[in-house]
């Protein structure tokens, strides 16, 4: 089975995609490979992390185009080159249209959240954490899932979570769960499918044993 091919689609600090760069560098992403990293803003320092690990990246600035589907045909034509086997969105802050994620039907997605709590349109970053407060649960957590056209609608590969403290800002729960569940969660995603264990079928996700 030939090596699986990795794009990574980022939007801010690239706090999961070091996550990723890390444990490519051990060895533990089921033999995949980070062929790319394609920033929806520039100058973001995902970028960064990625030219200091070797990566090619480019620039598809979401402000660039004047609707979600201009956009994802743009990233469309930025991916071609690179044919990559799975899409990873890590951090990446913008929505992709069906004809997208019908071009490329392996996609992996981190939110911040145990869905289908505290996601959707507008849930994202930050604004997640606050509205996890302001609605006072005990426990919070984050979500692998693939992607379709509908924002945290696609079918869930595997949850992890995170205890909400008393004294809790947004930001302190954000770190929590990036460092609890986010950066434990996709890599080993990852790893699944590049190792061929990750399937999806009929709409839903499963793991093959072994």
């Amino acid at each position: 089975m030939s090596a699986k091919r990795i794009a990574v689609l980022v939007s801010g600090g690239g706090t999961n995609l070091q996550a990723l760069i890390d444990a490519q560098a051990a060895d533990a992403l089921g033999g995949g490979s980070i062929c790319a990293v394609i920033a929806s803003k520039p100058g973001v320092w995902a970028l960064e992390r990625a030219r200091l690990a070797g990566i090619p990246v480019l620039t598809v600035a979401r402000k660039g185009y004047p609707d979600i589907a201009a956009f994802s045909r743009a990233l469309e034509t930025a991916l071609a080159p690179f044919a990559p086997d799975l899409i990873v969105l890590a951090g990446f802050l913008s929505i992709l249209d069906a004809q997208f994620c019908g071009t490329y039907p392996h996609i992996i997605n981190i939110h911040p959240a145990l869905i289908p709590a505290f996601c959707g349109k507008g849930m994202y970053g930050l604004k997640v954490h606050e509205a996890a407060l302001t609605r006072g649960v005990k426990v919070t957590g984050a979500t692998v899932h693939f992607v379709n056209a509908e924002a945290d609608g696609g079918p869930i590969i595997a949850q992890r979570t995170a205890e909400v403290l008393p004294d809790d800002t947004a930001e302190a729960l954000q770190q929590r769960v990036m460092a609890q569940c986010e950066q434990i969660l996709l890599p080993e995603a990852v790893r699944l499918f590049c190792a061929g264990r990750l399937t999806l079928e009929n709409g839903r996700a499963g793991v093959l044993k072994g």
